[in-house]
Order: structure tokens, then sequence, then C-alpha cells
């Protein structure tokens, strides 16, 4: 189902690319990361094109929600332990002056789309936990404090909150941003090589090419795929919700996120790595403890979003590697794309234009700190998983057992494939091999979805193309 953005949104279509381009620069994807730096560049006088594939903001971003916050879970105290307090003040001050930037850019060009300021709290059961948030965060320079108060039956000890974050509807503010820029539509990169990126539209030549894709789909270099995984998340739109303010975030597992657009209240939650929903039930959860916090709600939409997480939850933004220092590449944001994507722009931005911008060591794409490498490890021992899955697992069923309206993993004419058996019993068969790099898919009851578990591809149950780094389908 489309998200409440979707459905009060409608962005005018681009004609794709039609044969060979040379620019200054060439950003490739149109969501609010890609958008926000050529927006950026442009203003700084360059000559910017954006490649995507789909629709612009029809990613990731059109399943936000939509959160312009610096507070990102209870972050700091950790973020001091790991990287000092200078490095964790860098952090929160790129993401503040994130906050601050689309404030300017909003107010700049009238934009309406329904920014609003308000404040930013994450609540948990250990107080402990809270009040160290709360010394970390102030010895940042943030505007946190503790707050006890909540507005929903949670049994939570309290709150951290966070004063001057903001919301707004993202596709909007990206239609009035997006226009003057120069976008084309259903062009889809299937190869990058040196300053050259190649579509299915036409060859496009850029002194600088920026990766700004969700997950980097240039294997090598860069070896994104080692050094992140992906997460989803689901989220339901209700009615007659009691009323709330602010935006809210759980710190302890199961966590739920709420704020309210207009009269809906956005209630998310039911987390999970891609590729690892096999039982499916992750709305229906979601739609349980709505009942119980909210019994007089109605739900109006649903729908479910996915987000790349690095192994020190820091984004990578800068360079994509240091072999190649025209490219660049944004990142890893960990579920808080709004802030992270304009402190993306604006980092990209400083290191295309030569400015210096201290807080890029932070997100440096080449930092590898030992703190780092059991997390890195994780990683590798997911993907070796799901090979391992692909070369020794038998399935235990055939496709003429598997009941109808159910997918899985099944012996089809004597071979494994995916097949979903839709409820008249017509059967979809696909690979059940990822074409990013072979790991073996699952299948996902709740989006009937075929999911990578090494590196977050999808694709529907026909075995077509959703989410990459895969770059194509897989039907048999």
């Amino acid at each position: 189902m489309e998200s409440v953005w979707t459905q009060s949104c409608e962005i005018g279509k681009r004609e794709p690319l039609l044969g060979n381009q040379r620019t200054e620069a060439a950003v490739i994807g149109a969501g609010m990361t890609g958008l926000l730096t050529a927006y950026l560049l442009r203003e700084a006088g360059l000559q910017v094109v954006v490649l995507e594939a789909g629709r612009m903001a029809g990613g990731q971003t059109g399943g936000t929600t939509a959160k312009l916050t610096s507070q990102h879970g209870l972050l700091y105290h950790q973020l001091i332990l790991d990287l000092g307090e200078e490095d964790a003040a860098l952090y929160a001050e790129a993401n503040e002056k994130a906050i601050e930037a689309c404030r300017d850019i909003i107010q700049k060009r009238n934009i309406a789309c329904d920014f609003t300021d308000t404040f930013s709290c994450v609540y948990s059961d250990h107080r402990e936990k809270l009040e160290a948030e709360v010394q970390a965060a102030a010895r940042l320079g943030l505007p946190a404090s503790f707050v006890k108060d909540i507005p929903f039956p949670t049994p939570a000890a309290g709150a951290v909150r966070f004063e001057n974050q903001a919301q707004f509807h993202p596709l909007r503010f990206l239609k009035a941003l997006s226009e003057g820029l120069t976008v084309y539509e259903e062009t889809p990169v299937r190869a990058v090589e040196g300053h050259r990126i190649q579509t299915d539209r036409g060859e496009v030549k850029a002194q600088y090419i920026i990766f700004a894709c969700h997950f980097p789909f240039v294997n090598f270099p860069g070896l994104y795929f080692a050094r992140m995984h992906q997460e989803r998340s689901y989220v339901l739109a209700l009615r007659d919700a009691p009323p709330m303010e602010g935006m809210w975030l759980g710190a302890d597992q199961p966590a739920y996120s709420l704020r309210r657009w207009g009269d809906i209240l956005l209630f998310g939650g039911s987390g999970h790595r891609t590729g690892e929903n096999t039982g499916g039930g992750r709305y229906d959860a979601l739609r349980q403890k709505a009942r119980e916090w909210f019994p007089g709600a109605r739900e109006t939409a649903h729908w479910s979003a996915q987000d790349c997480v690095t192994p020190d939850r820091i984004p990578y933004i800068g360079r994509y590697t240091s072999g190649k220092p025209y490219w660049y590449v944004a990142t890893g944001f960990g579920k808080w794309g709004m802030s992270t994507s304009m402190a993306a722009a604006m980092l990209l931005r400083d290191a295309i234009c030569g400015r210096k911008n201290p807080c890029a060591r932070v997100f440096s794409p080449d930092r590898f700190p030992a703190r780092g490498v059991p997390r890195i490890m994780t990683e590798t021992g997911q993907a070796v998983k799901g090979l391992t899955r692909q070369v020794l697992q038998t399935p235990s069923i055939t496709a003429e057992e598997l009941p109808a309206g159910q997918g899985g993993v099944v012996l089809l004419n004597g071979k494994k494939a995916g097949v979903y058996k839709a409820e008249d019993g017509k059967i979809h068969a696909v690979d059940i091999r990822c074409p990013h790099l072979g790991c073996q898919l699952e299948w996902n009851p709740d989006e009937k979805s075929w999911d990578c578990p090494c590196h977050g591809s999808r694709f529907d149950y026909r075995g077509r193309w959703i989410n990459g780094p895969a770059q194509k389908d897989i039907r048999l």
C-alpha cells in the first residue's frame, strides 16, 4: 500500500535520458539525498544532471516517517565512548546544521510542505541510560533534557527530549526543490567506469559522479556490500488516535516510532534485518500494539521502508574510494535519512567545491576503526550463511505441496526454486539466487516479496526488481 506521502503528493513525470551527454556533476539517484545534493551543487554554480532508475522520490524517501532531527536514538553517550568528544560533537553539528539548512531552504523558497518546528523524544525503561544520554548530549551542545511524562501508555521511565527539531512532508518538499533541476527518470544506470556512466538510454560523461542511490551497486572498489546491511520497518497511519505533540521513538525492543501529520498518527515499528521475515506477522504485531495503546484508532494506510545500516551506525559520506577521487557516495543512514540527507548534500558539495568541512572526517567512507572489525565480521558471516543456504540447503517440499497464498523455497521439476502460489493455484517461479552476489533469497510473506538476507536486494513475487544493490530481475 502507498504511504500517506505518496497518496497526498503527485510529482510530475520527467523524460528519460535521450542519447549521450556531458556534464560537470552527475548524481545517481533522485531521492532526498540525490536531489538535495544536485540542488546545492547547482546553487554553487555547477552543471548537474540526475539519473533515476524509476520515478523521482519513488524509493525509500516515500516510505519515511519524515523526522528532521539530530536525535538518532540514545546515540551520543556511546558516540563519545567510540569517537571521543570532539568527533561526537562534529556528528551532532552536522545534523543540527542540516535541520537549519532545510528550514532555510523552505523559508527562502516559500515551500508549502507542512514544515513544523517541534521537539523529539527517545523513551526507555532504563532511567540510567536516559540520564547518561542527557549529560552526553548537553556536553556536545545539544538542546537535551530529561522528561518524565509520555503521552501514550508505555511503562517507560522517561525520555530524552531535544528541542528545535522539525517534521515535514518530504515529497512536497522535493517536488518544489526539484523545479529547475535536470532529472532523467526511467534511466537505470548499468555501469560506471571512470568518468563514464552507462545507462539503458545513453552515456553520461561527468567530471564528478555522486552515488546517491541508497545502496551503492558498484562492488569493486568500495566493498560497501561487505560493510553494510539493510533493515526493514513498518508503518501504520491511524485516524482518531489521541492528540500528541512531538516526535517519539523507543530505545528498547520492541521499539516504536510515533509522530503526527495533521489528524493522522504515524505509528511505526516491527523492524528486522532484510531477508529475516520468513514467519511474517510484522504488520499484525504493529496493529496489535496500536489496538492496545490507541483502542479507538482506525488504520487508513500501511507501508514499509528499507534502510542501510553501517557497523558503527555512522553513515558513509565522502569519496567512494581513494582510487577514484572523482566518485562520491552517501549511504548507510541507519533510518535517519532526512537530516542525514541534507548533511550529506552539504558535505558532498563542500568536498566537490574544494571547501573545508571539519565534519567530513567523522563520515569518511575510508574509516576502518578497530572497534568496527567485529561488526564487519558479522556482516561477512551473514553473507557466508546466505551463500551456504544456496549450496547446501535442500527444500523440504515441492511446488505442488505448497499451500495456495504462500511462498517459499521448494523443489520445482526436481530443481530448487522460489515459488509463490497464488490463491487460484497459479505458480509464480523465480531463480532463488540473488543476482547481486548469489545469496539465497528468502520469502517475505508480509509483502509477498523475495528478500536477500546478505545485502538486502528485494524482488516482487513475479521476480521483478524492487531494491538494490542487485540490478536485474530474477525471473526463471
